[in-house]
């Protein structure tokens, strides 16, 4: 059996439901600006990805309701990303145990609160894994589920094979998520990757929302662009 199929064996069989592996190559210089020069030494990544409940999400509404609220943060954010962060450990600590650098990046882990973002984006890892593309939403739109699903991301130099290709974007013209957005902080640019993430998302405007739901409803949960992208919808009702 080769490291890919004994890695992927182990992240699913912990949970996982999306896999994927990208060489880093290509964004080296995006992660030393946004993680720092000990990132950009990481050769390849490892794409781990479980999908949310469409039951839950789909009660999102731009009137937001307590109850849904605490459900969304429980079973799509807190409960999916334990999850996420133990399977990434086990996958960690198989690489290290073989004598490979390994470093497991938390779901959901914000180091910049401003910029609302981590210290390695495991969106455009996925997106290099050809898992999904990036939306006007700047989420990770999958094929089978839309952006109903939360990730994580192992970094390592193993030398790693069967890495796959970025996959060209499906968003054509639509623009649910950018018209149904509280905040308006989407400009509706579609994703290029020479371009900051700031031409396309205003990270302050979804910031301040996201602190009037918490004064309102004692939660920093929003969600919308995620439940309204079609793709997502359409795996809602199959």
């Amino acid at each position: 059996m080769g490291l890919n199929d004994e890695i992927r064996d182990l992240a699913n069989a912990e949970g996982a439901e999306f896999f994927g592996v990208s060489n880093l190559a290509p964004a080296r210089a995006a992660i030393v600006d946004q993680g720092g020069s000990d990132l950009g030494q990481f050769t390849h990544a490892i794409s781990l990805g479980i999908g949310l409940l469409h039951s839950i999400v789909d009660q999102l509404s731009v009137h937001p309701d307590a109850q849904v609220a605490e459900l969304y943060k429980y079973y799509c954010y807190d409960l999916i990303n334990d999850c996420l962060n133990k399977i990434g450990n086990r996958v960690a600590s198989l690489l290290q145990g073989k004598s490979y650098h390994a470093l497991s990046v938390p779901a959901a882990y914000t180091a910049d609160a401003k910029r609302l973002c981590g210290i390695f984006s495991s969106k455009m890892a996925a997106h290099l894994a050809g898992l999904g593309w990036i939306g006007k939403s700047c989420l990770l739109v999958t094929p089978e589920v839309g952006p109903r699903v939360r990730w994580a991301t192992v970094l390592t130099n193993a030398p790693l094979t069967e890495t796959g290709k970025a996959m060209e974007q499906r968003c054509g013209d639509c623009r649910a998520c950018v018209e149904v957005c509280p905040a308006q902080a989407f400009t509706g640019r579609s994703f290029d990757e020479k371009e900051a993430r700031e031409a396309r998302f205003r990270a302050e405007d979804c910031n301040s929302h996201l602190q009037k739901m918490k004064e309102l409803l004692g939660l920093s949960v929003c969600g919308l662009c995620l439940k309204v992208c079609p793709h997502g919808v359409k795996a809602s009702r199959n």
